[in-house]
């Protein structure tokens, strides 16, 4: 009988532990990789930003994705949507910067609409909910001609 073999964690979830790159893109076993961002990690909306600013900056828009993740699975129901908008805004940029740019446009444009109901009260947290929502729709356009884009250098500022 041929058995797969399938990476799992300590409590016997499936989990890929291919080491990966700076855009999330898995390689080879045995390859060094980009240390991955750690599941299920609480941390306030301010350490959440900050964590994910520096991944942006960075060029790991994949990996700044798993931290609004987190705080998208931890954080209060009323911010749910926020945290989703901003995990969609930044895989939209990793598709974006991975050369598929028509996913890249559409969560672009999914994570601007998620965060347009935030913008009205000039964005908890001190995020710039305005600016972002330009930013994601602005990128959003033009990768849609095609042009891979650099991450870092697309990074956009997440507070005001």
């Amino acid at each position: 009988m041929n058995e797969t073999h399938r990476d799992r964690d300590t409590e016997g979830r499936a989990r890929n532990a291919r080491p990966r790159d700076g855009l999330g893109r898995p390689l080879p076993y045995g390859t060094p990789g980009v240390e991955r961002q750690p599941e299920g990690v609480v941390r306030t909306p301010h350490e959440t930003l900050r964590e994910a600013q520096r991944l942006l900056d960075a060029g790991m828009p994949f990996h700044a994705h798993e931290v609004f993740e987190d705080a998208w699975k931890s954080g209060p129901e009323s911010e749910r949507e926020l945290w989703r908008g901003l995990a969609q805004v930044a895989v939209g940029l990793t598709h974006a910067a991975r050369g598929n740019t028509a996913g890249g446009a559409r969560l672009l444009r999914r994570g601007a609409g998620a965060l347009s109901p935030y913008g009205e009260a000039g964005g908890p947290h001190g995020l710039g909910i305005g600016g972002l929502i330009d930013w994601a729709q602005e990128l959003a356009g033009r990768v849609e001609s095609g042009p891979t884009v650099d991450a870092a250098a697309e990074a956009p500022r997440l507070l005001g």
